[in-house]
């Protein structure tokens, strides 16, 4: 299954992270739909209860575990730097809830490994199923209030922000500032707003949505901390690109990066 067929995407290494917290529910469904152009799959456990574990080791996956929580970006770090060291030119982000598709692995990791973008999203907006696909009708109000203030902030076009499924070249992952990021749930949208300030190339692909009583979910509260952390990465942002606050402050890159055009700025970050 997995590695079985190698570098059919322009000969580039593809590696599939899993960010797992209490995935036993979900992981098998999740990883048995993953194609065969992934050559590597690793999956890091922040500190589970359940049997996620025992079930990734099962299933041949390269495991990390965390030997205490730590949180949601925390997991995304290590998954990054463990793709990173594997030798992934491409890296996809599914998290093991089955909430997103599998599926649309190779369709992202192509956009990717064929150079047309830095930065593959998949989203939950795109087709207008999200609704249809379970989505409370608060956290796609939020959404859609949280991507236009978004955009007009960065002066993007993006249909949405928050989706956690995502396709990066290592290039785009080397420039980001990864390790300066939040441990908590904001670190995508901080990931986001960086490569954006970097200069970095993103597209979309619409991708259905799962909402069931398995899929991970963040409650109201978690919910309403991470709008307000959204609110300060943007503004953040608009003051960093207007010159009144240093990037560097904002944890944002020191200076605008066009990833496709300066390989050697990037490898001297």
């Amino acid at each position: 299954m997995i590695g079985e067929v190698d570098g059919l995407i322009r000969g580039k290494r593809v590696a599939v992270v899993l960010p797992a917290y209490n995935a036993a529910k979900t992981l098998e469904a999740t990883v048995r739909e993953l194609p065969r152009i992934v050559d590597d799959c690793i999956l890091v456990d922040d500190h589970s209860t359940d049997e996620t574990v025992e079930l990734a080791r099962g299933l041949n996956l390269t495991v990390v575990v965390h030997e205490k929580n730590r949180g949601y970006g925390a997991n995304h770090k290590t998954c990054y730097r463990k793709a990173l060291d594997s030798g992934a030119d491409v890296v996809v982000m599914v998290h093991p809830d089955y909430q997103y598709s599998p599926l649309l692995v190779t369709a992202m990791a192509s956009m990717v490994a064929y150079g047309v973008y830095d930065l593959a999203l998949g989203s939950l907006i795109l087709g207008g199923g999200a609704l249809q696909g379970g989505m409370p009708f608060y956290k796609c109000v939020a959404n859609r209030v949280l991507t236009g203030f978004q955009n007009y902030m960065t002066g993007s076009r993006l249909s949405e922000y928050h989706t956690g499924f995502r396709a990066f070249s290592r290039e785009l992952l080397l420039a980001l500032p990864l390790e300066k990021n939040s441990d908590d749930f904001v670190f995508d949208n901080q990931v986001l707003a960086q490569a954006i300030f970097l200069g970095a190339r993103i597209g979309e692909i619409s991708c259905p949505t799962r909402y069931f009583p398995e899929a991970s979910s963040i409650n109201f509260r978690r919910s309403t901390l991470y709008g307000l952390g959204v609110l300060k990465t943007s503004i953040g942002f608009r003051l960093a690109r207007w010159g009144f606050t240093h990037p560097a402050m904002l944890r944002l890159p020191q200076q605008r990066l066009h990833i496709s055009q300066d390989p050697q700025a990037i490898s001297e970050l």
